[in-house]
């Protein structure tokens, strides 16, 4: 049997509202596991505790009750906490608040310098995260001179020059354009498959999920609705009534299975609509 590398164990997350006695609740009774090698998508409207769930991950939040276990190392003891970011790092929406140096390279430098990693394998660790996320053609420009994907990438470079077992992608291309979505989406799906870093991404873009290996979807801090993206998305009804879309040519599917065409419900990709309406003979 598989040993989860980040386990949640009925945990309930609770905010406090400044100085007055409201709560919110934003997290509620979350039993998950994600395992190595993974690529989860996690689904969820605004206020549905999805980012809430993200920054548990790697101790950014403690859970109010329950316990989120990563790699074997419990998130509530305070001496385990720098261990547990250094085998989980986050990615945000805003590549800008990540980038800290004058060039790309010293900026994916920074986080093993903070290690006391020695100099020669932080030069290493520079070209090898650089080439991961196929930015080291850039390495001597300033990063705030690159595009919102590029930026993005190197911030996902400097992330895995710590060599983390998981990275957590914070809605990554919540701020980029199509061409830059496309470059981030890719360099994650490379680092799972090529790298073998599981990967958990946090998202609203319902395309970005289809190539995940399991899909969640967030409602009111819990948990409503997992499994592998056909699943999922085959389940059109019970999503709009999360508030949430589906894959345009999915709804386009069940739009033309309602009007008598003979279409499966989990069709997800253009290719597989042509194959369906234009069958060779």
């Amino acid at each position: 049997m598989k040993t989860p590398l980040i386990k949640f164990s009925n945990v309930d997350f609770v905010y406090s509202k400044g100085s007055t006695s409201e709560t919110l609740q934003a997290l509620r009774d979350i039993n998950l596991e994600v395992y190595k090698n993974e690529f989860v998508a996690v689904l969820g409207h605004n206020g549905s505790g999805k980012s809430t769930l993200a920054k548990h991950m790697n101790a950014l939040l403690i859970p109010t009750s329950g316990q989120i276990v990563v790699s074997g190392l419990n998130t509530k003891d305070q001496e385990n906490v720098w261990k547990i970011r250094q085998k989980v790092g986050m990615v945000f929406q805003n590549p800008d608040n990540q980038l800290v140096a004058t060039t790309v390279e010293e900026d994916v430098a920074f986080g093993p310098e903070n290690l006391g990693i020695p100099s020669s394998e932080i030069r290493k660790r520079v070209t090898e995260s650089l080439k991961a996320v196929d930015m080291l053609e850039y390495r001597l420009h300033s990063p705030h001179q690159l595009s919102g994907g590029q930026k993005q990438r190197v911030a996902i470079a400097g992330m895995i020059s710590m060599r983390p077992e998981c990275i957590v992608l914070d809605e990554p291309t919540a701020m980029l354009d199509p061409e830059g979505r496309r470059e981030v989406m890719q360099t994650a799906h490379r680092l799972n498959k090529e790298e073998g870093i599981t990967v958990v991404h946090i998202t609203h873009h319902m395309d970005e999920v289809i190539d995940a290996d399991r899909v969640l979807v967030m409602d009111k801090g819990k948990i409503a609705l997992q499994g592998v993206p056909r699943q999922v998305f085959s389940q059109v009804d019970l999503l709009r009534r999360l508030d949430l879309d589906v894959p345009q040519v999915t709804d386009l599917a069940q739009r033309l299975r309602r009007r008598g065409c003979a279409l499966p419900a989990d069709i997800l990709t253009v290719n597989e609509m042509v194959m369906h309406l234009c069958p060779s003979n």
